[in-house]
């Protein structure tokens, strides 16, 4: 008998883990909107505008955390150029602000440096927000479909996927950095000026973006949670665990992998979407393979397979990493190094397993 949805949505956490997930929401979509808009700026608990852009910020990286962790915590599938697809929604937003920037009949330079006095084709369906939204999700996802496909067929797996999906991100850096691809070179995409009509730089938008982001990642964080804990997770699971005993009790992997990782790179692309607006600029840069290997350090260092843990752990590495770079800028590598090695060789589990780990040793 098929268990009502309203009972299905309740099972997704205990009553303390509801409590809590209610708690953090609360925090993310009022109690941060507050110390900004409401307490008066002279007050210790003022929160500046910037700091409202960068708890923003942070949201679209927790979600990007989110979508790997679904792919490799609970399928066991390492990927290290999920930064990718998030540079590649980044650059669909980043299109749609471009084309809002420039009137009618002028384009930006370096575009009128490749002898052209008008919009690229490719650039049309950007010039419409609806057309964009789409592409945000359509462009990773299709990227992440076809390659995906490609490779799960031929069973690829393991360390030889984390290396070609490096490759991937690696070989879209070098095309962006191109300038005749007609998307800004190394330099990207910057000076965006508005969205729907409203100026980025005003607080109501700032503010706006971060609620905007905060909501995105509370429902991507449900129907996530949704999914790890239903049949189509428990199946997952299992293909982390033992892909060929999966394979012979007539189950086809292939369709299962292919979904979780095209669903994982549609995340992506709609945090890149939101990042970009409240950075101000997507370049070749966020497809460094660098930057998908830190990626996974996030999860690593929360947790792999519980999805708070990543959401932790992309909070903690992020929060380091910004006054790492503004007070000690050249001991932050030394110091994202020395926490993977640290975490790897002393919280296997990350740090949510450390909580279960002294949970445990209380219970006994």
């Amino acid at each position: 008998m098929r268990e009502p949805m309203v009972m299905r949505l309740a099972g997704l956490h205990s009553p303390k883990g509801w409590l809590l997930f209610a708690l953090l929401s609360a925090a993310v979509l009022i109690l941060v909107p507050v110390l900004n808009r409401v307490v008066p700026p002279e007050s210790f608990f003022y929160m500046p505008n910037w700091m409202l852009t960068l708890m923003g910020r942070f949201l679209c990286l927790a979600l990007v955390a989110l979508a790997l962790d679904l792919i490799w915590g609970y399928t066991g599938i390492l990927s290290l150029g999920h930064g990718a697809f998030f540079a590649i929604g980044g650059y669909a937003m980043g299109m749609h602000l471009t084309r809002n920037t420039h009137d009618e009949g002028s384009v930006p330079n370096f575009i009128q440096f490749l002898g052209m006095s008008d919009w690229p084709w490719f650039w049309a369906p950007f010039e419409y927000f609806w057309a964009t939204a789409l592409l945000v999700v359509l462009a990773p996802g299709l990227l992440a479909l076809v390659f995906g496909f490609l490779a799960f067929r031929s069973r690829v797996r393991g360390v030889y996927f984390a290396i070609i999906t490096q490759a991937l991100t690696f070989a879209l850096m070098l095309l962006f950095f191109r300038t005749e691809t007609g998307l800004g070179g190394d330099t990207g995409l910057t000076n965006f000026q508005e969205v729907l009509g409203f100026s980025l730089r005003s607080p109501d938008a700032r503010l706006t973006l971060y609620l905007l982001s905060g909501v995105v990642l509370i429902l991507a964080y449900l129907l996530c949670r949704f999914i790890v804990t239903s049949k189509l997770g428990r199946v997952l699971t299992a293909i982390r665990d033992a892909e060929n005993r999966v394979r012979f009790t007539g189950y086809n992997p292939l369709r299962y992998k292919l979904f979780v990782w095209t669903f994982s790179a549609m995340l992506c692309g709609v945090a890149g979407a939101l990042y970009v607006p409240q950075t101000g600029v997507i370049n070749p840069g966020e497809m460094a393979p660098a930057v998908s290997i830190e990626m996974a350090v996030w999860v690593a260092l929360g947790g792999r397979g519980t999805l708070v843990g990543a959401l932790a752990g992309a909070g903690i590495v992020n929060g380091a990493k910004s006054w790492f770079t503004a007070a000690y800028p050249e001991l932050w590598l030394f110091f994202l190094g020395a926490l993977f090695i640290f975490v790897t060789l002393f919280l296997p589990k990350g740090v949510v397993g450390l909580f279960d780990r002294f949970r445990k040793e209380k219970r006994s």
